[in-house]
Order: C-alpha cells, then sequence, then structure tokens
C-alpha cells in the first residue's frame, strides 16, 4: 500500500512503538474479517490497540520486516497483529486471536 492509497478507503492508520505507522484499508480490513479470520469481525479498535500499545513486540522468524503485536485479551488469550513494514510504512497482514505467543526475535520493550 502506498501514500497515494485515498484517505477515505482508509479503516485506521496508527503509531506503533517501533516508529512506523501501520494502514488498513477499508477493502483489506474486509478481506480479513470475511475470509482469513471472521472471528475478527467487529475488533477493529482492539487490533488498532494491540498496534498502537502492544503487550510485546517479536520478529518474524520467516520475515524480518514482519512484525508480530501481542495484546491480552484474556487469561492465555492474546490479540495477534501481524504487520509489514517496507520502506518506512507498514502496512496490516491479518490479526487473530491466539493461545500462543510465537517464537521469534523479543524486540520490544527491551
Amino acid at each position: 500500500m502506498s501514500k497515494n492509497a485515498p484517505t477515505e478507503d482508509l479503516v485506521f492508520e496508527v503509531l506503533t512503538p517501533l516508529e512506523f505507522t501501520v494502514r488498513v484499508t477499508r477493502s483489506y480490513w474486509e478481506l480479513i474479517v470475511t475470509i482469513k479470520h471472521p472471528v475478527m469481525s467487529g475488533h477493529q479498535s482492539d487490533v488498532k490497540e494491540t498496534l498502537a500499545n502492544p503487550s510485546e513486540i517479536r520478529v518474524s522468524r520467516s520475515d524480518p520486516a514482519v512484525y508480530l503485536f501481542y495484546k491480552p485479551q484474556r487469561k492465555e488469550r492474546w490479540f495477534c497483529a501481524v504487520a509489514r513494514r517496507l520502506d518506512g510504512e507498514g502496512f496490516l497482514i491479518t490479526a487473530y486471536p491466539t493461545n500462543a505467543i510465537k517464537e521469534g526475535e523479543h524486540v520490544w520493550p527491551k
């Protein structure tokens, strides 16, 4: 997604603790909540909060440009928001609830 994406198509844009912004378009959010993880429907604000104020951030083991943001949802459950940082810009890949934090380098908080 480029900076030229129409702003009216943005669902949200949020600054992460790693100081890059993650953007999500309406069409991509619809893909997440209808195809990838329908359970996330209605959790747009939780995903935004997970990106802005995570309890921890890890780098993907398979792609160093992909970050996994975790925020507790309830006991032994977290929201995970997965974002890619490319050329200084970030975009949401997916988001889902999970009962385990994946392996990967812990990058935040230090």
